[in-house]
């Protein structure tokens, strides 16, 4: 323990080091700039998230707090079939191709892969255009349908963001997607709250479409801004012949891809089912409660994550020693950041609901239970990264489906269970669901890391 409290201590002195002297060289420079400015852009996008959400839970009070939670993860949801695992291939592939000073190659890369990201938006923003009618009216039986129609944008705007993200990320320039993310904030935390001291006199559905129709603009604005930029500052996006990917390069990536695209598929399923099968079965009132804590527990635990987020094209560089290294210092500084991060939210969670007003109290011990959160998902995070780096996507893959399933079924069970005392107890059974299915995904993944590197 003191020795990796001392080389935490040399690690942050180092960093403090290079700021002074503006060294980003190698590896662990790229890693310290990529962390910055990917700090930055989480940091950014999660206080405005926060101070919307607060914003946005004072003026809707808990009963429609709740619905607008429940259409937005609805919404997101179906992002599951824009993804598929296309932009993490894109970032994996253009990394490594860069990193072998072939921007030909990697521009390849993004072009075939665009196509079919194309491809899947198109398909999600249909499927989502059938089934809202029956998600709003006959599954939830609430009045979000006018909201899930809107989404008809968000999707669009929301997916292509993210694989322009990828493509700034692939060249190790984070800069841009923290102007992105601030920008997004900004244009948003102007436009909603104005306009809901408007739209409050208006019925339930008509408030929720509002909210996300606006949402859904800022992301147009933010994607239009990240277009442009990318045109400017991805300079391998500039290559004006590239060459095609042959049958081998192709053969290659098709196998990357598949299990890739059952982890963002579980993965985005694992992230939203809790949510989803509530929907069901409580009241709005008790969705807001549910959706405060977790909204609080996610901009925590993002921004906690910000190494993690940085590592993926390092790591899909590095081998040997080095990337045993970084990895383990890395996951060190995680450890001691979120154990602090974890426990001060659980002592302190009834004040820290006071934010969002006295009528979120009840929420208090959904936010202790969900606060170990705070130390799984950053973890679990890292060891994704490092696997998918080694593309060891199907064993992520396995685990998800596995824990997906477990998940699936413990909310089942804890909150039919639950329904017979109370909705809140419902509630806190879907808080309790959720940890069990990441406590052992997170222990499966770090099996996983010890069967690739030999330790954990």
């Amino acid at each position: 323990m003191a020795t990796n409290l001392n080389e935490l201590k040399e690690d942050l002195n180092n960093v403090f080091l290079r700021f002074r002297k503006k060294d980003f060289s190698g590896n662990q420079g790229a890693l310290i700039k990529n962390s910055t400015w990917n700090l930055i852009s989480i940091f950014g996008g999660k206080v405005g998230s926060f101070i919307f959400t607060i914003v946005l839970a004072r003026m809707l009070m808990p009963e429609l707090f709740g619905l607008y939670s429940l259409a937005l993860s609805t919404i997101l949801f179906f992002t599951i079939f824009s993804e598929l695992g296309i932009g993490t291939s894109m970032l994996t592939y253009v990394s490594k191709s860069l990193g072998k000073n072939d921007p030909k190659k990697a521009k390849s890369y993004y072009n075939y892969l665009l196509k079919y990201k194309l491809y899947l938006v198109l398909f999600s923003v249909l499927l989502l255009a059938i089934l809202s009618n029956f998600i709003a009216n006959s599954y939830y039986d609430k009045p979000i349908f006018y909201a899930l129609l809107s989404g008809i944008i968000f999707l669009p705007a929301i997916s292509l963001q993210s694989y322009l993200s990828s493509a700034f990320h692939a060249e190790n320039n984070y800069k841009y997607t923290a102007y992105k993310e601030i920008l997004f904030q900004v244009i948003r935390l102007i436009l909603i709250p104005l306009s809901i001291l408007y739209v409050l006199r208006f019925s339930v559905s008509i408030i929720i479409l509002w909210i996300i129709l606006l949402t859904a603009i800022s992301h147009l604005i933010v994607l239009f801004f990240l277009k442009i930029s990318s045109n400017r500052e991805i300079k391998f996006l500039r290559e004006k012949y590239p060459r095609e990917l042959n049958s081998a390069e192709k053969n290659d990536l098709r196998k990357f891809i598949l299990p890739l695209s059952l982890l963002a598929f579980s993965g985005l399923f694992f992230g939203y089912i809790d949510t989803i099968m509530l929907g069901h079965y409580v009241e709005g009132t008790y969705l807001g409660y549910y959706g405060a804590a977790f909204s609080l527990l996610g901009s925590a635990a993002a921004i906690l994550g910000f190494f993690p987020g940085a590592l993926l094209p390092i790591f899909s560089r590095m081998g040997g020693k080095s990337l045993k290294k970084t990895f383990r210092k890395t996951r060190n500084w995680l450890i001691l950041i979120s154990i602090s991060a974890s426990v001060f939210t659980f002592v302190t969670s009834k004040y820290i609901l006071m934010i969002y007003g006295a009528e979120y109290f009840p929420a208090v011990n959904i936010l202790r239970i969900l606060s170990i959160l705070l130390i799984i998902l950053p973890l679990a995070n890292i060891y994704d990264t490092y696997l998918i780096s080694r593309k060891r996507t199907k064993v992520i893959a396995a685990l998800l489906i596995f824990s997906t399933t477990i998940n699936i079924f413990l909310n089942w069970f804890f909150i039919t269970r639950g329904l017979k005392i109370g909705m809140m107890e419902a509630i806190l059974g879907a808080a309790i669901a959720t940890i069990i299915s990441r406590v052992i995904y997170l222990i499966g993944i770090m099996f996983a890391k010890k069967r690739v590197s030999g330790n954990f």
